[in-house]
């Protein structure tokens, strides 16, 4: 690959990020990509000079963007040597032989999991973080990080309480549900809740009933947890479709009001009926996403001895935040609070007081109503440019949510068609693995979170054009 290739392919990425985020931040990430998607590991970089007049940019900003990737080691560096690039190590090169890997490490990294590339045009997942508030989240770090504060550099055991009473009353404007501060367990994030609830409700070989298809992340950690999946097809005004041969189930995870990753609204109903015929011991329910109104498609129940509700704010804000919560019923808030500080244990004081305070100042409601807003419009640009496209069985109505399905026609590969779509710096994950076996439904996830105005028009109308070559 020639410099002039290089130059062009790294400018070409750059202009894809996102315009609110700083020139550095741009280049850090255009980089990424170009690096773990395009370049040969020990590609040398054109010099300095050349990279900074081509993306129009001072030579100290590009020299602080290089700097990151070469902490990251996706970069090398040597005196009077120039720069190359060094690709990570992926799963799939990672040693498979006996006493390597546990099979249980080896069946989550083998099966469809999270993505390298965490940012570009329709990444799933991924919320708005250009336009966050991070001005006013940087002033309340200020005024807490103080020394009369120097106990939030401890441990948080059972967490921070003014976050718990905020997350209590927030939990009641948006979700209708009325709780005691005493059931709410504060957690890093959705994927620590869930992991707690395997831990605490759940033994090896126990099987769990999961959706089909289903959030991937938490199949990777109940598989990592050594439980039995048992996917259970769910079609949007059908219901589930019942195992032939339902036997003992100690889990069902359930997704909240708004189905992930089908991006439609759930039924509380449907969930009932398939709890009635499986008889779960417990039932989690994973509130991925939601707005004001929609709490009626919730099955949860706080008064109940075997319902729980994972929550999360990394959805709703950033994903670095990395905090969550887990809604118990009364009788095992104690052991899982106490198994939470013997396993995990417990800390993250100022990030939980800091949230505390955001929350508490409404600027937290401030902000889903405002975004919410935009994710709707969003989406409604996204699913006029989809959905008469050829193959396509339905796109998922515009919502608040940040992502949106399109389900195809059957025998399209979804998985081909993905990979295509990255090659044009279009991120998307397809359907289909995250499906059980007797489930054929393919499409792809995308999402709204990365895009906005006239970037999003002019990015829903390449990936239009895209899309009408492959299903053509």
């Amino acid at each position: 690959m020639d410099r002039k290739e290089v130059v062009h392919q790294l400018v070409q990425l750059y202009a894809l990020q996102p315009e609110g985020l700083s020139k550095q931040v741009r280049i850090e990430q255009a980089l990424r990509q170009a690096i773990t998607q395009q370049w040969p590991s020990g590609l040398r970089l054109p010099s300095h000079r050349q990279l900074a007049d081509a993306l129009g940019v001072a030579r100290q900003t590009l020299a602080l963007a290089i700097h990151t990737l070469l902490e990251e080691a996706l970069l090398k560096t040597a005196h009077g040597q120039g720069t190359w690039t060094s690709k990570p190590v992926t799963p799939n090169t990672l040693p498979h032989g006996n006493g390597q890997l546990s099979s249980r490490a080896r069946q989550v990294l083998e099966g469809p999991g999270a993505s390298m590339i965490q940012n570009g045009s329709f990444v799933p997942g991924i919320p708005d973080i250009a336009q966050f508030p991070m001005r006013k989240w940087r002033q309340l770090y200020a005024s807490i990080t103080v020394p009369q504060n120097a106990l939030l550099l401890s441990y948080s055991t059972g967490g921070y309480g003014p976050l718990k009473r905020a997350i209590r009353d927030f939990l009641a404007r948006w979700r209708n549900i009325s709780c005691d501060t005493e059931q709410i367990i504060i957690t890093d994030g959705t994927h620590n809740g869930i992991e707690l609830c395997a831990l605490t409700l759940a033994d090896v070989g126990d099987r769990v009933a999961m959706e089909s298809p289903c959030y991937w992340g938490a199949r990777n950690v109940f598989t990592a947890a050594g439980l039995a999946i048992e996917p259970v097809a769910w079609h949007p005004g059908k219901g589930h479709t019942l195992p032939a041969y339902p036997g003992p189930v100690q889990l069902a995870y359930l997704t909240g009001s708004h189905h992930y990753p089908l991006s439609v609204a759930t039924s509380a109903a449907d969930k009932q009926r398939l709890c009635d015929a499986l008889a779960p011991t417990y039932i989690v329910e994973d509130d991925y996403e939601f707005t004001l109104d929609d709490h009626t498609n919730l099955l949860f129940d706080s008064h109940s001895p075997r319902h729980l509700l994972v929550g999360s704010f990394s959805k709703m804000m950033f994903p670095g935040l990395r905090l969550g919560y887990l809604v118990v019923p009364r009788h095992l808030a104690g052991p899982m609070n106490r198994l939470r500080s013997e396993v995990f244990r417990e800390g993250r004081m100022l990030d939980q007081a800091v949230l505390a305070q955001f929350m508490f100042d409404g600027d937290l409601d401030t902000w889903c109503r405002r975004i919410q807003r935009d994710y709707l419009g969003r989406q409604q640009v996204l699913h006029d440019q989809l959905r008469s496209l050829p193959q396509v069985r339905s796109v998922s109505p515009p919502s608040s949510a940040i992502s949106l399905c399109v389900e195809f026609a059957p025998g399209i590969d979804d998985v081909q068609i993905a990979q295509t779509l990255l090659k044009e710096h279009l991120i998307v994950r397809p359907l289909s693995p995250v499906c059980a076996e007797h489930d054929p439904r393919v499409g792809l996830v995308m999402g709204v979170g990365m895009l906005s105005g006239e970037t999003l028009v002019r990015e829903a109308q390449r990936l239009r054009r895209c899309l009408e070559t492959l299903l053509r």
